[in-house]
């Protein structure tokens, strides 16, 4: 009896030591994702703003302001686990309205929310990856590049849906930023989620449904 005792001691202690191994293991697979989406986020904005200091464009202040809100964000908000869903909304603002000042004319987008509660929290740079990818790979059809982003809180659901102008000879090019959401989703929202992306000969469109939680929740 005392050897199974022991046993069954020495077997507990060694599983919580593989528990812990794996929470550790995946702490460092989210930092490493999160290294992967942040330079390419902030090389794509830093490019835009270049090229209006090139031209000196009247723009380029409202730009930097825009920028400096977008630094501050990846710095002190991004690394925490989970922050509000008005912070996230915010972030995604900003990083449009740099958007719109490089495309211009060419753009059409639009941002529609739905939100029933202001204590939301949804893990960071959750949904910029997608909306990324869409500025990225959208196709201009006639001069325009169209882009609708939608989001909505139901009772324990956050909704998030985009679609952009494409064609059927653009190919699907996911590009590498939703490869990494798609496993940041797997770490963060194990069997909370959905995700499906679709590609018709006009647009591309991703739809994710991920279980939201309140403030409250993580006090």
């Amino acid at each position: 009896m005392k050897l199974n005792i022991d046993a069954s001691k020495r077997t507990k202690t060694l599983e919580t030591k593989i528990l812990e191994t794996q929470l550790k293991l995946k702490e460092q697979e989210l930092k490493y994702l999160k290294m992967q989406i942040h330079p390419h986020f902030l090389f794509n904005t830093l490019n835009t703003m270049y090229g209006f200091a090139l031209k000196k464009a009247d723009e380029t202040p409202k730009m930097i302001l825009k920028l400096s809100n977008l630094l501050d964000y990846l710095l002190y908000q991004v690394d925490k686990p989970f922050v509000s869903l008005t912070d996230e909304i915010n972030h995604i603002e900003d990083y449009i309205s740099l958007e719109k000042m490089r495309f211009n004319e060419t753009l059409n987008v639009t941002f529609t929310k739905d939100i029933h509660s202001g204590s939301i929290e949804i893990a960071p740079m959750l949904f910029i990856p997608f909306i990324e990818n869409s500025f990225k790979h959208g196709i201009i059809i006639d001069g325009i590049l169209k882009i609708n982003i939608a989001i909505k809180t139901q009772t324990n659901h956050t909704e998030f849906v985009i679609k952009n102008s494409s064609s059927k000879d653009s190919g699907l090019n996911e590009g590498l930023g939703l490869e990494n959401i798609k496993k940041r989703l797997e770490l963060l929202y194990p069997n909370q989620y959905s995700l499906d992306i679709l590609k018709t000969d006009d647009d591309f469109s991703v739809t994710l449904l991920i279980n939201s939680k309140s403030i409250a929740a993580h006090a």
